[in-house]
């Protein structure tokens, strides 16, 4: 009897065609294994090996074309804020394109009589609680005036009225233009070409925000920067230097900001925002007038807190000075800037307790 092996037995070799006619074995074609397919199956085993490492690669390639498509779309649909133009304006020149430096009122309150002869009366405004004492109402006039008369020495110069809807009960209506409303009133205190010159940036909602909404709304207008920023303090002997320092320098440049506020907010302006948004000391001047009488010790008072906020917070953008300015914002409007300043974006962005490290046009 034949023995077979215990094993199977295969007619045909596996693995392989076999050709009756020829009587030859083909080798049968292994299936092809598409690029992706192979890709992603050299990745999964790089993967196993060093899987930390192929993360690192993969995030760092998936950024890279993000990137890459991002730059693409912007040449093909540039963003506002990088062609930012007034294209309703012949030759894209800037309405006030002559105009070089600035003047900037703070406002500190609204306007809400209907009674235009009323200016000087507290009830006129909607004060805060800390406000309201004999002889406030006053002092809003004065500084418009002031901010006026500066404007009015200098024919280069462009006025602007800063302070937003801050108030809820005083309804949708901006610190900027109950000051605008006021100095009209009163015939721009008999500085008639002021008027042409004077406008409103109605968004800030603090002393920081007065400051480099301004310069940005100055940019909007004109095109341009103010070069320097102004600071006049009330004179006195020990002034002097700083007096004579102004006056040569005014012989370099004409070039100013002009910024109109309480004295006792001197320290804040001049010194905590100034430095904040990298102005040179040489080149910022302050046009500081008292308070009433009956405030100014409440007044001092309040500063102090509010300046030593903001030496913990120079940009106003956490805790106590950020939930502020929150409040300050009861018709949650959307501010327009920096689309009209694109250069000093990064400054907007800024949120820490140190300068501000990246360069801006001033420096």
């Amino acid at each position: 009897m034949n023995k077979y092996p215990s094993s199977s037995y295969y007619a045909y070799q596996r693995g392989s065609d076999f050709d009756l006619e020829s009587g030859s074995v083909r080798k049968s074609r292994k299936p092809k294994t598409s690029f992706p397919r192979m890709f992603v199956n050299r990745v999964h085993h790089l993967f196993k090996l060093h899987p930390v490492l192929v993360s690192i690669l993969l995030v760092s390639f998936g950024i890279t074309v993000l990137i890459f498509i991002s730059s693409i779309y912007e040449s093909q649909f540039p963003s506002s804020s990088v062609a930012y133009k007034k294209k309703d304006l012949d030759n894209d020149v800037y309405p006030f394109a002559n105009l070089k430096n600035l003047v900037m009122v703070a406002g500190h309150s609204v306007y809400t009589s209907s009674n235009c002869g009323r200016l000087d009366k507290e009830e006129s405004w909607f004060l805060e609680s800390y406000q309201k004492h004999p002889g406030q109402a006053a002092t809003f006039l004065s500084h418009i005036e002031e901010g006026v008369e500066a404007a009015g020495r200098d024919d280069e110069a462009l006025l602007l009225f800063s302070g937003g809807e801050t108030r809820k009960e005083a309804g949708p209506r901006s610190e900027a233009q109950s000051y605008w409303a006021v100095a009209e009133s009163k015939g721009w205190f008999g500085k008639d070409d002021v008027r042409s010159r004077a406008l409103t940036e109605e968004h800030a909602r603090d002393s920081f925000e007065n400051l480099l909404f301004s310069v940005c709304r100055f940019r909007e207008l004109t095109g341009s920067y103010p070069h320097n920023i102004t600071v006049k303090r009330p004179f006195s002997f020990k002034c002097l230097h700083s007096l004579i320092s102004i006056v040569m320098l005014m012989y370099i440049s004409w070039w100013w900001i002009q910024v109109v506020s309480y004295d006792f907010k001197e320290e804040r302006f001049a010194h905590l925002h100034r430095s904040a948004m990298g102005f040179p000391e040489s080149r910022f001047r302050y046009l500081g007038t008292p308070a009433s009488l009956e405030s100014k010790e409440a007044a001092l008072k309040g500063e102090a807190m509010v300046r030593a906020q903001f030496q913990e917070d120079p940009y106003g953008c956490v805790g106590s000075l950020w939930r502020k300015k929150l409040k300050r914002d009861p018709f949650h409007r959307t501010i327009p800037y920096p689309n009209g300043c694109p250069e000093i974006r990064g400054l907007f962005r800024y949120c820490g307790s140190a300068p501000f490290p990246g360069s801006l046009p001033w420096d």
